[in-house]
């Protein structure tokens, strides 16, 4: 393992963007080996969590409890990632990725030894389970925030399109890997995210760059996880963006959008199958908006796809609210969600640009909770709304709630969006 990340010596970053300037990003070595890394991970994770609920179900027969475990993780998840991003700018970012991803497999390794031994309960799955999600949140403002420093500027909002990739394929490929090992036996899922967590592990160590291109470990005491917040409200983009973020992932976030689709196809007496298919269709927008977010992140102007990423959603939701049809619904909900990835490579991109790195980890910290932390609203919100009203007055709250958080692309900072790359090059 080479000792070249030590951040006492980091390397000049000028002579670094030189050099890479000319290497495309699939020949970039450092970040092909954290973006692998990541993504096995991310499988491993997908694998697991889809696990937990089979695994309640099998040991309670409680479906209620599935559903608390999922919506605690969401709410450990938000919580943690204001610490996480302080340990991202005051710890070397490499043995932080290894450190929670080691935990985790040995976090799961015990999991499969305790079902193999018959000796599970709810108590353990729920410690478990939420002692990996807290090690997740502890991992990803590192992961994000060290690809500022693997690649020159000029890529940074490719290599941030690149990653969406990597999140939306975990969820394809982590749910049947998880569902067709659990049918082997209950404890092959954990055992697979296990190994998976270890080989994730290994695959950081072919990274040879640092990832902090600026020095860690210095705190004069004045550097809190608020700076994180302070940074979002200086910058108008971050803070519109986010405002608006938060607002759409109260009421389109995939789980309550998931629940909608499933609750409409039972109260029209649809099949599963095709409540199924229904999902698929909107799986299918977010895992298409990850391979296009690249080349339409490069030729179309941000302040054009922030407005239809804005607008998208009130117009699906007003024809979802007059036509509780599963095949149009499918459809929209797809259209909505090609917005997802894109979006999120942008944002990533613009806190690459306008966060100095010493602050990186606490930004994103500020950008994960914000953008989490609203998301149990919006899934109490849309069961309490079906039960008073039906698909209807669901959608009929999401259009406009929806619609009032979109007239953010009306503010003078959305309507002119500059490229990253434009901020890049403007800087001092």
């Amino acid at each position: 393992m080479s000792t070249s990340n030590s951040p006492s010596a980091p390397a000049e970053p000028g002579a670094e963007a030189t050099a890479e300037a000319v290497v495309p990003l699939r020949r970039n070595m450092n970040f092909q080996a954290l973006w692998s890394s990541e993504a096995v991970a991310a499988i491993a994770k997908e694998t697991a969590e889809f696990a937990y609920p089979l695994l309640i179900l099998a040991t309670t027969g409680s479906a209620t409890w599935a559903g608390l475990i999922a919506a605690l993780q969401v709410v450990v998840a938000g919580l943690v990632s204001i610490p996480a991003g302080q340990f991202a700018d005051r710890f070397d970012r490499k043995r932080l990725l290894l450190t929670c991803n080691l935990v985790r497999a040995v976090l799961l390794g015990l999991l499969c030894l305790l079902i193999a031994a018959g000796i599970v309960n709810l108590v353990l799955i729920l410690v478990i389970a939420m002692a990996s999600a807290v090690f997740l949140s502890l991992s990803q403002p590192a992961g994000i925030a060290a690809i500022k420093a693997l690649v020159p500027p000029e890529q940074v909002t490719t290599a941030m399109s690149q990653n969406t990739v990597r999140f939306f394929g975990a969820t394809l490929i982590g749910p049947p890997v998880g569902g067709a090992l659990f049918a082997v036996g209950r404890a092959f899922p954990y055992l697979g995210a296990a190994v998976a967590f270890v080989l994730s592990s290994v695959l950081l160590l072919f990274i040879k760059k640092p990832l902090q291109t600026e020095q860690v470990g210095v705190d004069d005491g004045k550097r809190h996880a608020k700076e994180g917040f302070q940074v979002i409200r200086r910058q108008p983009i971050l803070f519109w963006t986010l405002l608006w973020t938060m607002g759409s992932n109260m009421v389109f976030n995939h789980t309550g959008v998931f629940l909608a689709i499933a609750a409409t196809g039972h109260s029209e007496s649809d099949s599963t199958a095709l409540i199924g298919l229904a999902v698929a269709c909107a799986g299918i927008g977010g895992i298409t908006g990850a391979f296009i977010a690249a080349p339409v992140l490069k030729r179309v102007k941000p302040s054009y796809i922030f407005f239809y990423a804005a607008w998208i959603g009130p117009i699906a939701a007003l024809l979802l609210s007059f036509v509780p049809s599963l095949w149009v619904m499918g459809l929209l909900v797809g259209l909505v969600f090609v917005r997802g990835p894109i979006m999120t490579a942008l944002t990533l991109s613009y806190v690459a640009v306008l966060a100095p790195d010493k602050t990186q980890g606490r930004v994103l910290g500020a950008v994960f909770f914000l953008s989490l932390i609203v998301q149990p609203i919006g899934l109490f919100s849309i069961g309490k709304l079906f039960d008073a009203g039906g698909p209807s007055v669901v959608f009929g709250t999401i259009c406009t709630v929806a619609t009032l958080i979109a007239l953010v692309s009306f503010t003078p900072t959305m309507r002119s969006l500059p490229s990253p790359h434009q901020l890049e090059e403007v800087k001092p």
